[in-house]
């Protein structure tokens, strides 16, 4: 979603780095830069006006004119701004002393209200929680039916009643329903509407009322730009909000909501979902965004990412096929697998410092590895095992058969061939060293 002011603001920070003297000047052009970067990716004016004096001040402080790398500091003052600008600290999701949490979702019609709440009860869940999801939508009865179907698909109860006209008496239903099974958490989906309505917030005002909400959450669309920001307003002195979940991070939208909303509305921004599947939610960290959309990584979040979505136990299985030089088609396919988990290589360049703006979109190729999958799984058990066995007949049969060109399978064995080289040097380098307990070491 920040890429064009990432790429913007990533190109004035990176004629500062160097610079071994900064003049007042260099901050006055700077600071047009960043301004104008930040409104073209719509940002709420009066936030731009005082990110970039407060800027500014820092930036013709002592400590930066007489720094002996006066560069450094500048991109340093601006991260450290934007960090703060985005919310300075994450906000966690409150958990009730009572031992039962009441998580309530408000939003416009279109927000993402129903697939958030899966994928909250999902996040929820895999955290070692027990939450329930309940539909208090009477307007539209197939979004109660979305939730149940989305609720079956991540594992956890749900709660609907399409014919009963009263959102409150479904609501006061839901909670006894989620207590008698035991539940530690309601998740409630609430109707939303095209625009903020008087009707609308009497009929939210009504629900919270009868469950007495621990956390009251606004799902936000980041594609609406600075209507996000009325909208989140409108919400906050109707109803009083906790925070925010901002979803289609994913989209191309400018990246104006998010970093306009914590400012103007004094709330945090508690999680961000970053596509369509239900795994698609995360904490949402400023300092890491920062980085993100000042090229500086986020290797955190990578790591995190890796830790829950690779198979451990198959890792160590590859990894013992390596050693002992065993390595074939069948594990390859097993990384590709594993790496498939992980998400778009796009999302995981953007994680890496360094990499982010400097590798062109049309440089990656997101089908590739999908298409060496393909390849891979068109193969005989026996090919796999042997890839010797591959010559020009089979390489023509394998091309037909996953859709792909001979010039690709040839491709894939090429990497193929290269890795297993790679890994046979490793194999006889960690031999020498007398085993995997002393290479360790």
């Amino acid at each position: 979603m920040f890429e064009s002011l990432s790429s913007k603001l990533q190109s004035i920070t990176d004629k500062m780095r160097g610079k071994v003297r900064v003049t007042e000047q260099d901050v006055k052009d700077m600071m047009r830069e960043i301004r104008l970067a930040l409104l073209e990716a719509d940002v709420n004016y009066s936030v731009v006006k005082a990110f970039v004096a407060d800027m500014t001040e820092k930036c013709q402080g002592q400590d930066v004119m007489t720094s002996l790398t006066p560069g450094q500091q500048v991109v340093k003052i601006v991260h450290e701004s934007l960090t703060e600008l985005l919310g300075s600290t994450s906000g966690k999701i409150a958990v009730s002393p009572s031992g039962f949490t009441v998580i309530m979702l408000y939003g416009l019609q279109g927000a993402g209200k129903t697939t958030t709440a899966a994928k909250l009860a999902r996040m929820l869940k895999a955290g070692g929680k027990k939450p329930m999801v309940a539909s208090v939508d009477v307007h539209r009865p197939a979004a109660a039916r979305q939730l149940e179907i989305l609720a079956e698909k991540v594992g956890v109860p749900s709660f609907i009643l399409p014919e009963e006209p009263s959102a409150t008496v479904i609501a006061r239903k839901a909670t006894e329903r989620a207590r008698y099974l035991l539940c530690d958490t309601l998740i409630i989906d609430t109707a939303g509407r095209m625009t903020v309505d008087a009707d609308l917030m009497q009929e939210l005002i009504e629900i919270g009322q009868v469950v007495k909400p621990t956390e009251k959450l606004l799902v936000v669309d980041a594609m609406i730009g600075q209507e996000a920001v009325s909208v989140a307003q409108a919400f906050e002195e109707a109803i009083g909000l906790d925070g925010f979940i901002m979803t289609k991070l994913d989209g191309d939208a400018r990246g104006g909501a998010a970093l306009s909303i914590r400012k103007i509305t004094g709330k945090p921004i508690k999680l961000i979902c970053v596509g369509e599947k239900v795994e698609d939610i995360e904490e949402y960290f400023p300092d890491r965004m920062a980085s993100r959309i000042l090229g500086m990584g986020d290797v955190l979040s990578l790591i995190e990412k890796a830790q829950k979505n690779l198979d451990e136990d198959a890792a160590k299985v590859t990894m013992d096929r390596i050693l002992k030089n065993t390595f074939d088609l069948n594990d390859m396919l097993s990384q590709f697998e594993q790496m498939r988990k992980m998400g778009s290589m796009k999302d995981m360049l953007a994680m890496i410092p360094g990499a982010s703006g400097k590798i062109r979109d049309e440089d990656i190729d997101e089908s590739i590895i999908d298409r060496n999958m393909a390849i891979i799984r068109s193969m005989t058990k026996r090919e796999r095992r042997n890839p010797q066995l591959l010559n020009a007949s089979r390489r023509k049969r394998i091309a037909a058969g996953s859709g792909t060109t001979v010039q690709q399978v040839n491709q894939l064995m090429k990497q193929y061939e290269q890795s297993t080289s790679m890994m046979k040097q490793f194999a006889k380098m960690n031999k020498g060293k007398g085993g995997m307990s002393r290479f360790r070491r």
